[in-house]
């Protein structure tokens, strides 16, 4: 694994009817070392989505670089998994073919890759599920089964875009303990997107609040709560007084960034 480095990105789309451009990203800069585990939120249109494009090579940055260890990305590689919002499976195939599906793709040995879809699917407690057709899967499950799907085929880095978003209350947390879990298991570099600011502080060792317009990091957090969430109950983490005091803050800071981006409309 390698060190994620972006320098001085920068992300301008132009509207192909009128010719407008839109600054999305502007001069983002930051290291991520391997097996650090980051959240990213902010406001809508603050660009969290377009980073990570274009960290999953989705994108192509308008200037700036962005590199995986000696590596410039220009286009997804198999170095990064991406989990997407609603797991973006294949509903009508059966779990274990959603979970190797990238193995098939590069014509794995097929007796090694089904040790491999029968060890994640355990992992992520899945264990037995591998027959049943994804589409009997509830949402909690399937997001599961995007996890072993994006962790079988041992990527560097994982991505996550707001994956926990659609889950009920009580299925998020055990996702998020479980996502904790799988990073330090797996010594994985996570990014996380998510719209929820008590989701951000418990996944991100560190954490990027973006402003938009253009998009940019306003501020950045070092936490101990991940760490923290390995022993100890979310719900718990969640009940303490510097818990408290940086949701807060981070909450008044994006209320402040959405008050002046409605009074600027």
């Amino acid at each position: 694994m390698a060190d994620l480095v972006c320098s001085d990105l920068c992300m301008t789309f132009t509207n192909p009817q009128t010719g407008a451009a839109v600054e999305a990203l502007k001069d983002i800069n930051f290291t991520l070392k391997k097996g650090e585990l980051l959240s990213v939120l902010g406001p809508s249109g603050c660009g969290k989505t377009t980073l990570l494009n274009v960290v999953a090579g989705f994108l192509s940055q308008t200037s700036g670089s962005l590199t995986l260890g000696e590596n410039e990305i220009k286009a997804p590689g198999v170095e990064r998994g991406m989990v997407f919002q609603q797991g973006a499976l294949f509903e009508w195939l059966p779990v274990s073919k959603n979970v190797d599906f990238g193995l098939r793709m590069k014509n794995e040995d097929k007796a090694k890759s089904a040790e491999l879809v029968e060890k994640w699917l355990d992992i992520v407690g899945l264990a037995g599920f591998g027959d049943t057709p994804t589409y009997q899967l509830s949402g909690g499950m399937q997001q599961r089964v995007a996890l072993a799907r994006c962790l079988v085929n041992d990527p560097d880095v994982i991505l996550m875009d707001e994956p926990l978003g659609a889950l009920d209350a009580l299925t998020r947390e055990k996702m998020q303990s479980l996502i904790l879990e799988l990073w330090k298991e797996t010594g994985k570099t996570i990014i996380i997107i998510t719209h929820s600011v008590e989701e951000a502080l418990l996944l991100g060792e560190r954490l990027f609040v973006m402003a938009p317009r253009p998009g940019r990091i306003h501020k950045e957090y070092n936490l101990p709560f991940a760490e923290q969430g390995l022993t100890t109950s979310l719900r718990d983490i969640k009940q303490q007084p510097d818990f408290g005091a940086v949701r807060e803050e981070i909450l008044t800071m994006i209320w402040d960034m959405e008050e002046e981006i409605m009074s600027g409309a």
